[in-house]
């Protein structure tokens, strides 16, 4: 079962090994942060969140090998319906949503379980501008044909998510940037739709100012992390812990389970992670992290190189600089180049649903990675054919 199983798995052999390896670091990192959250909340379980997380990468690994297995041409029209249904999602979370850190960013499922609805939106808005770019590439440069169409429904998701999670909001806009820049959009419509943004946050903030403070939502806070960050004010407690984890790791750091950072850091099992693992693996195992995320980014560069297919191009890109980007403001968050954002770091913080929208993206990589293969072989099973022919006539 298992060997034939193993046999199935196809797709690019480097991104199996990254997610492999992230997932490994991601275990030991959980088991060894979450003691102090097993002593609170387990009765000193400490083997409980570990397991609870086992399972839920596990789950992920499953998504991922069912989404390999299917060719990406067919996740077009599915995630064009998913995306309209997650914007009334993101809708029903602002208002119904679990308030948690003063911001309603998830809706509750069975089994202590939470679902970010902006992680559906996020993946379902790159699976649609994939296709209108694709679809629109003969007259791309055009305002109402091409950039209407896909500057609607960015607009529409990032004003969404932005009230409960700027720095979300700010991924999804980033990214839906990158892909139109790549997707050869006119620079003039690219640089307008970041004016139309920032004039469309200017005016959110001022309404907020005008409301009650007991109504302003999350202003304040974004206001307490930017002022902490860039002054010598505000709380900066979570920077300074997450330095000090830094500062003892070194360059080897203390070895797996005997970070002491991780009983003093707000979050060391999410936000934070980067920090404890620097501390238990130091600045090698913190740098050795960095590279998969980087080889994780270069492969779908591969990928686009080699994808004969535009649609295939685009989605591969967009999904890893999604993660790859949020990657790198969790561990700049982590070293004190960011303020705090609250962005998990993809496949290796404790989660839930996060970690399954995470494997459901690098199975789509793959999927696509898949189509390569399945190309090259046909065209070597040809030149074959026509060998075997011409050796008969010869």
């Amino acid at each position: 079962m298992v060997n034939k199983i193993l046999s199935d798995i196809k797709g690019d052999k480097v991104i199996w090994s990254v997610v492999i390896l992230l997932s490994l670091f991601s275990l030991l990192a959980v088991y060894s942060s979450t003691g102090t959250l097993a002593y609170k909340y387990q009765d000193g379980n400490t083997e409980y969140y570990m397991l609870k997380h086992f399972v839920i990468l596990f789950l992920g690994f499953v998504f991922m090998y069912l989404m390999h297995k299917i060719r990406y041409v067919y996740f077009s029209p599915v995630f064009q319906v998913a995306l309209w249904i997650a914007i009334p999602l993101l809708l029903l979370t602002l208002i119904f949503g679990l308030n948690l850190n003063e911001a309603k960013r998830v809706l509750p499922l069975p089994f202590n379980l939470t679902f970010q609805t902006s992680d559906l939106a996020k993946l379902t808005l790159i699976m649609y501008l994939a296709r209108m770019l694709t679809k629109k590439q003969d007259h791309i440069k055009g305002f109402k044909s091409a950039f209407v169409p896909l500057m609607i429904p960015v607009l529409l998701v990032v004003f969404l998510v932005l009230p409960a999670n700027f720095s979300t909001a700010a991924l999804i806009f980033t990214t839906s940037l990158v892909l139109l820049f790549i997707g050869r959009v006119n620079l003039k419509y690219i640089f307008s739709l970041i004016g139309i943004g920032l004039v469309a946050l200017t005016i959110f903030i001022l309404i907020l100012l005008q409301l009650p403070e007991d109504r302003q939502g999350r202003l304040w806070t974004w206001q307490s992390r930017i002022e902490s960050f860039t002054k010598d004010t505000g709380d900066k407690y979570q920077i300074e812990q997450a330095q000090i984890a830094i500062a003892n790791g070194k360059f080897f750091g203390k070895l797996p389970g005997n970070s002491t950072q991780r009983n003093f850091l707000p979050h060391p099992y999410s936000d934070f992670i980067f920090a404890i693992i620097i501390e238990e693996y130091g600045l090698l195992g913190g740098g050795f992290m960095v590279l998969l995320y980087l080889i994780l980014l270069f492969r779908a560069v591969v990928i686009v190189t080699k994808i004969p297919q535009t649609f295939g191009a685009f989605l591969s890109i967009g999904v890893a600089f999604s993660l790859v980007f949020q990657a790198m403001v969790n561990m700049g968050v982590a070293v004190g180049l960011l303020p705090v954002t609250g962005q998990p770091l993809p496949l290796v913080s404790m989660g839930g649903t996060s970690i399954w929208f995470t494997s459901l993206s690098i199975g789509i990589m793959l999927s696509v990675s898949k189509e390569i293969a399945r190309k090259e072989q046909e065209k070597e099973e040809l030149v074959q054919d026509e060998e075997a022919v011409a050796a008969v006539y010869n």
